[in-house]
């Protein structure tokens, strides 16, 4: 499937997916939402499990050693925290290509409580062998990396962002390269996810009010582009990680580790959820209570920048 190929929403990409590659199953532990019409065509070629992340991982694991392709779905916090253990012993030890979707992730589980707020995916994730992470910024971008994902010969979790695009892209989606939005020398910003959108407006912002911004989106935390974050790192005055993430674990302890195993130095400030969770409300009113919105993000720039 080519690039021209690829339709610009999820579901149309996954039928297309599996219409042309017998070897991909689709599973889900009784979370439709992204792919309802899927199951009158794909008959026994999609399985619900019902509410049993585990067991969703199990039959996935199975599947994989069988030369199939699963890509399975469940809400961004229960496929991480409650089969932690089997993402990481059945498919991360033995390398299986799987696909793990996860639904409604950081800021967008918006009125949900802590139970249900992943904000601590991708520190989870990122830290089981061979896996790679991936947070797409819309959904177009998402159908993108689906297409990629698929072939790849290891698992990977990929946050599920149903949105449309944000931001005018540069380029199409490439597993384990970022996308450089604007270029410059003063504030650098390393953002990933459905976040990149109000980080792009933020830094239009900020351009406006004369401020030179290079503004990174991140798409493929694991592997990562290495070299797109250390010049951001080395060009930029003060360079900003914002993420709707725990602070450990996320983008920020990623570029931490990157300029230790690097011996580089830099000033980085990050916008991330220092060991809380957020205020369950609706999104526009998490973004504005949390500080992400494109004018709170250029306030909080702003004030953090060296006088």
């Amino acid at each position: 499937m080519t690039t021209a190929q690829i339709f610009p929403t999820y579901e149309p990409t996954m039928k297309a997916l599996c219409e042309r590659d017998e070897r991909v199953v689709v599973l889900t532990a009784e979370n439709r939402a992204a792919i309802r019409g899927l199951p009158p065509i794909l008959g026994q070629r999609f399985i619900d499990t019902g509410i049993t992340e585990q067991t969703m991982i199990g039959v996935a694991a199975g599947l994989a050693l069988r030369g199939r392709r699963p890509v399975a779905h469940a809400l961004a916090t229960f496929i991480t925290l409650r089969a932690f253990e089997f993402i990481r012993d059945d498919l991360g030890i033995p390398k299986l290509p799987a696909v793990l979707v996860g639904g409604v992730p950081g800021f967008l589980s918006d009125a949900n409580g802590p139970t249900h707020q992943a904000i601590d995916d991708v520190s989870l994730m990122r830290g089981i062998p061979n896996m790679q992470v991936v947070c797409p910024a819309d959904e177009a971008e998402l159908a993108q990396a689906l297409v990629q994902l698929v072939e790849c010969d290891c698992p990977t979790y990929v946050r599920h962002i149903a949105m449309t695009p944000g931001f005018p892209h540069k380029h199409p989606f490439e597993l384990g390269k970022a996308e450089v939005l604007m270029e410059g020398d003063e504030i650098g910003i390393l953002t990933y996810g459905f976040l990149s959108r109000h980080c792009y407006a933020a830094a239009e912002k900020l351009v406006a009010a004369g401020k030179s911004v290079r503004l990174v989106h991140v798409p493929t935390l694991k592997p990562l582009d290495e070299a797109a974050v250390l010049k951001t790192l080395e060009t930029c005055r003060t360079t900003f990680t914002i993420e709707d993430h725990f602070l450990t674990g996320g983008l920020f302890s990623i570029v931490a580790e990157l300029m230790a195993k690097r011996g580089r130095m830099a000033r980085v400030v990050p916008f991330a959820l220092e060991e809380r969770w957020f205020l369950p409300t609706l999104l526009p009113q998490v973004l504005e209570h949390e500080g992400f919105t494109a004018d709170k993000l250029v306030e909080r720039i702003t004030a953090a920048l060296p006088s």
